[in-house]
């Protein structure tokens, strides 16, 4: 559906807050101004029962070296940065992806490897599941995102993408307590834990687009 409000009426107006304290620390990638939407477009992933014990099985390892780690409530596999787009692009912008999206095909992928992250700025560290299979297929995706990005001069997706879904996150970068020895244990739980060969390869159904507070999905065929 296109977002309220596109179709000549005003502008929503957004709630916004910059008050750090309120969402665990975490600071903005750029400043909020109104009119401009935090737009991403990813791939969500529904957790399963297996997979939220595993993560649990993880996250408690891996808080013994870092206490301030909180699990991640949702899961995805980006495709795009998080970019701002004006609130009278949505419409076209949604128009291209879901035109360019149409073509593909549901597929798999397997994310097995531990990683650790950082944010561009350092102001986060990210426990990840690196993808080590699928990974033709999920640049293929990136191509025809990019395409879209660049017709609204927006900044296009890393190059050499390490594509991983995120199950962790702390303020800081908390990366050299979490490499090594942790990075280690945390792979020997992954390769050990019940059915991990079948619980970590993953059926991609859907893609979805988030632009401020307002949803759109593009399933895959």
């Amino acid at each position: 559906p296109a977002p309220a409000g596109l179709l000549g009426e005003p502008e929503p107006e957004e709630a916004v807050s910059d008050d750090s304290s309120r969402h665990g620390g975490r600071v903005r990638g750029f400043p909020h101004e109104r009119g401009n939407w935090a737009t991403h477009v990813y791939l969500p992933y529904i957790a399963q029962e297996e997979f939220l014990e595993l993560l649990e099985l993880l996250v408690s390892r891996a808080r013994s070296y870092v206490p301030s780690l909180a699990a991640m409530e949702e899961f995805h596999l980006s495709l795009s940065q998080c970019v701002v787009l004006r609130y009278h692009w949505i419409e076209p912008f949604v128009r291209s992806l879901r035109e360019r999206l149409a073509a593909f095909h549901r597929f798999f992928c397997v994310a097995d490897q531990v990683k650790v992250y950082t944010n561009q700025n350092k102001t986060r560290t990210f426990i990840g599941l690196e993808v080590s299979a699928g990974h033709f297929q999920l640049l293929e995706l990136v191509s025809e995102v990019d395409g879209v990005l660049e017709e609204f001069d927006l900044p296009t997706f890393y190059k050499n993408p390490s594509f991983h879904i995120s199950l962790a996150w702390c303020v800081g970068d908390l990366s050299g307590r979490l490499e090594g020895q942790c990075l280690r244990e945390l792979q020997d739980i992954v390769d050990g834990f019940e059915d991990s060969a079948f619980l970590l390869r993953i059926q991609w159904e859907q893609i979805r687009c988030k632009s401020g507070n307002k949803y759109f999905s593009f399933p895959l065929r």
